[in-house]
This record gives structure tokens, C-alpha cells and sequence, in this order.
């Protein structure tokens, strides 16, 4: 049998407003309030694209190390 060669997967770039709120898994309310005017869009016509790049950077400046946020403080030794 002749084996067809795999296509190369073009990297995805940006997202639809649609698909970017999929990917934080926050819906369209919680992206107008709370997303929308953080992150830098690309207009092409009537469309709204957001850089997956974007999408991370933003991401990345929220988050929270959260082991830092439970761990207790260190005990002093009695000395």
C-alpha cells in the first residue's frame, strides 16, 4: 500500500471572539467585562481576531501561584 504523506498542520494564530472565549472557557458575558479590553484584537472587515499569542500574554500576567498563596510560613526555630 502507498502511504500518503502527512500534510503540515499550519500553526493556528488567532482566534474568532467565539473560539478565544472557548479557549479561556469564559463565556461571552464574562469576555465583555472582564477580557475584552485587556487584550489587543485584529479587525479584518467585520471580524475580530485575537492572537493566540495574545490570548497567553494575558493569561500569563493574571495568573496566580497558587502553592505560594497556601503554603504556611515558616516556623522560627526556639532557640
Amino acid at each position: 500500500m502507498n502511504a500518503k504523506p502527512q500534510a503540515a498542520r499550519v500553526p493556528v494564530l488567532a482566534l474568532s471572539v467565539d473560539e478565544a472565549c472557548e479557549a479561556l472557557g469564559v463565556s461571552w458575558k464574562t469576555w465583555q467585562e472582564h477580557v475584552a479590553s485587556e487584550v489587543r484584537i485584529v479587525r479584518l472587515g467585520r471580524r475580530k481576531l485575537i492572537a493566540v499569542s495574545e490570548l497567553q500574554r494575558f493569561m500569563d500576567e493574571r495568573g496566580e501561584r497558587i502553592l505560594d498563596a497556601i503554603q504556611p510560613p515558616a516556623r522560627r526555630s526556639a532557640n
